[in-house]
């Protein structure tokens, strides 16, 4: 069976990169082919990998202004001529479903969310506050790509979701069935510590849509140490409105980071993601996970349920409102005597790479297989 692996972009590193790496380690022959490829901005891993980009890699400051070729993606993906492959295995959250193929090669694509900026057009144009004439030519450009994301739903064999969440919005978007496989967390990265520090801890892309502001507010007010590991375009702006008592780590190797989610009091999650991974991370070092209530994070994390006569499998604590006052009370009725280090973690296997790795095998032969025989 020839395979190919199709990703929408290979410019930052995040979790949707991760998946590709690890298809990567399932198919090591196969090409992958994507619209560009920063090698400044990817992880050594990817170097030996054989990287196909579209004619958009030679276009005039593609990388540093990607998003405004959006009408572009589309095209560099339908130029791509795979139907030398059995089998295609796209990454999307955009465009890398996009493909143009025969009969003869079955699709299947791992969907991270169905594209924000289309489907949820008004929140995405709030994160990334456009304005002027973009901002009056954007709708316009969005209708005409949601034209083409439901066309293209039609011609991917199957789909599979990262979460429920993502599945609910395939069906809602595409009116397409999803098979749930949650993304691979490398569980054995990650152990628990015998001494835990005082500090609670964020791990994040500083970028306005994240809402780390909200643990920034929270934490000038309560006064406790607070760590902030990652970087971003936000990162200025956060520094300037912290008190001492946050400290900026900025972006640290995987060793470092091991060392500080296994050390946290807990990890302040206050964004709504698809997934999100990084909740999963603090779990395998048997930390507890104090997270916005909405998104994906309500698959990895279990909190309090009132009524039960045994809650020793919990592993974090939601609040439901995104602003500071929300994650204060949190904090303050945070007692992390009320988590078990052990359970902590072995909740967090369920979503360990190799696990991923057994369920993506499973489904692939079975759906290639049902494929051929149609």
């Amino acid at each position: 069976m020839k395979v190919a692996i199709v990703h929408d972009f290979l410019n930052q590193y995040g979790g949707a990169e991760k998946v590709v790496e690890v298809l990567h380690e399932m198919y090591p022959e196969a090409p992958i082919y994507t619209s560009i490829y920063d090698k400044e901005h990817m992880p050594s891993s990817f170097k030996d990998m054989d990287i196909r980009v579209s004619f958009m890699q030679k276009l005039p400051g593609v990388f540093k202004h990607f998003k405004k070729y959006l009408v572009l993606y589309h095209a560099a993906f339908e130029a791509f001529n795979l139907n030398e492959y059995d089998l295609v295995i796209s990454s999307s959250s955009a465009f890398g479903k996009c493909l143009r193929l025969n009969k003869h090669t079955c699709h299947i694509c791992y969907c991270h969310t169905p594209a924000r900026f289309i489907w949820m057009y008004e929140d995405y144009v709030k994160r990334e506050d456009i304005h002027g004439v973009l901002l009056f030519l954007l709708p316009y450009v969005i209708k005409y790509l949601k034209k083409i994301d439901i066309n293209s739903s039609r011609h991917v064999d199957y789909f599979i979701a990262n979460s429920k969440n993502v599945a609910g919005r395939i069906k809602d978007f595409y009116k397409r069935e999803a098979f749930v496989i949650y993304p691979p967390v490398e569980v054995n990265k990650f152990s628990i510590s015998a001494e835990v520090g005082d500090y609670y801890l964020v791990v994040s892309r500083l970028r306005e849509y994240k809402r780390i502001d909200v643990a920034v507010l929270a934490f000038n007010e309560l006064g406790l140490p607070l760590k902030i590991i990652g970087s971003g375009s936000d990162q200025a702006k956060l520094k300037a409105m912290s008190s001492e008592n946050i400290e900026f780590l900025g972006r640290i190797d995987d060793e470092e980071l091991a060392g500080y989610y296994k050390r946290a009091k807990a990890l302040i999650y206050t964004g709504e993601e698809d997934f999100g991974m990084i909740p999963v991370e603090a779990k395998a070092s048997g930390r507890p996970v104090i997270a916005y209530g909405k998104g994906g994070v309500l698959e990895t994390v279990v909190d309090y349920v009132r009524g039960e006569t045994s809650n020793n499998y919990i592993t974090g604590k939601f609040f439901y409102s995104q602003d500071k006052d929300a994650l204060i009370e949190a904090v303050q009725n945070f007692n992390s005597k009320d988590f078990n280090a052990q359970k902590i973690r072995a909740h967090a296997l369920k979503f360990d790479k190799e696990t991923f790795k057994k369920n993506m095998r499973e489904f692939i032969d079975t759906k290639y297989k049902e494929y051929n025989n149609d």
